[in-house]
């Protein structure tokens, strides 16, 4: 898109795009707590954007799509680490699901039912599920108990994301690793083992998967962070 002057419409270009901002930003949304809100994601995201359209260079070999998305989400992380979205009581709520089911699957020789969880940590069963709310900003790919050094202070995306050392992809690529995942996803409950599926394999967002599922996007969350706690659990050993 060019201006009448035969220079790149920024305005046009950014307007062209903006839909990949939010697109990344929901799907971005289901993996962060409550407290973050989509309008700020996107509003950081479309910076983000801007800035690709002024780095941008075809000459690089990558599509334009390709590199935005990059520096959309590394503008969305960015914000998230300067303001450590994750919470020391949600770290804490986290620990205490992993802990419950842990105990319980050594109890039960079997994946606990949600309300077993509940009981097992002296909650009711709506509490319980407030709870699954309020950490579902703890993901899989951080796998923090296996990262050396780990501790309660400085960012937790600092330690997690931006460390190549600690880069989550480099861990899946572990032949072990990899099929002890497998595993771990197969031996989840059904519906939890959807939610996986259609949210890392088919890259529906929170609204797209409720409406499969016929539940609400908070429902989504809470069985989204309580699959991410059962894998958790079960990888502590790799």
């Amino acid at each position: 898109m060019y201006t009448a002057h035969g220079q790149l419409d920024r305005d046009a270009l950014i307007r062209q795009h903006a839909p990949l901002v939010r697109r990344i930003a929901q799907h971005m949304i289901a993996k962060l707590p409550p407290n973050v809100e989509l309008d700020d994601l996107i509003q950081v995201g479309m910076i983000g954007l801007a800035d690709a359209l002024s780095r941008y260079e075809a000459s690089q070999g990558v599509q334009f799509e390709t590199f935005a998305g990059q520096r959309i989400r590394g503008a969305m992380l960015d914000e998230l680490r300067e303001n450590d979205w994750m919470s020391r009581s949600s770290r804490k709520g986290q620990k205490d699901i992993e802990n419950a089911i842990h105990r319980l699957e050594q109890q039960l020789g079997r994946a606990p039912k949600e309300s077993e969880i509940a009981q097992s940590m002296d909650l009711a069963l709506d509490e319980y599920q407030s709870l699954l709310s309020k950490v579902r900003g703890t993901q899989l790919v951080y796998l923090e108990d296996i990262t050396p050094g780990d501790d309660d202070n400085g960012s937790f995306l600092d330690r997690h994301v931006a460390d190549a050392d600690a880069d989550p992809f480099s861990l899946l690529r572990d032949d072990r690793m990899r099929t002890a995942l497998v595993q771990a996803i197969d031996s989840l409950p059904e519906r939890e083992k959807y939610v996986m599926g259609m949210y890392y394999e088919h890259d529906m967002n929170l609204k797209e998967i409720a409406a499969v599922l016929e539940v609400t996007e908070s429902r989504v969350c809470q069985l989204h962070s309580q699959a991410i706690a059962r894998l958790r659990t079960k990888m502590r050993a790799h």
